[in-house]
């Protein structure tokens, strides 16, 4: 199956490199839970960039963001939802959790990620069937 390849700032790239290997420990928990294709068989990849901004989690075959807002994100609430809405521009979508979410209720969180695939892998497929 072919994917988009939606367009980042190359720059970020070692950015990125180094917030891979500093996670703070709500992404280390759900990346253990998304890692390798745990997530119901789809990849993810962990702190990618995407237009000019690093996203914590993103799947290509869903075209899907996970974020995980904690205490910088209270800060920078405005920038963080224009950042959003200029990645949905390119048929992105986001779910957000709250650092508390992830530590706190892993389990709530893992449930809405696996609904979200299973909603959208399987619209996606009913789009390739049905043209």
């Amino acid at each position: 199956m072919k994917y988009r390849i939606l367009p980042y700032n190359p720059w970020l790239k070692t950015y990125a490199r180094k917030l891979r290997n500093n996670m703070t420990l709500s992404e280390i928990i759900l990346w253990e839970h998304l890692k390798q294709n745990r997530m119901m068989g789809v990849a993810f990849q962990r702190q990618r960039p995407i237009l000019g901004y690093i996203v914590d989690f993103y799947c290509k075959e869903l075209l899907l963001v996970i974020e995980i807002d904690g205490k910088s994100h209270d800060l920078d609430k405005g920038e963080d939802l224009i950042r959003q809405k200029q990645i949905e521009q390119l048929g992105v979508s986001f779910l957000r959790f709250t650092d508390a979410e992830v530590k706190q209720d892993l389990h709530n969180v893992v449930f809405r990620i696996e609904t979200y695939v299973l909603e959208n892998r399987k619209l996606r497929d009913e789009k390739r069937f049905h043209g």
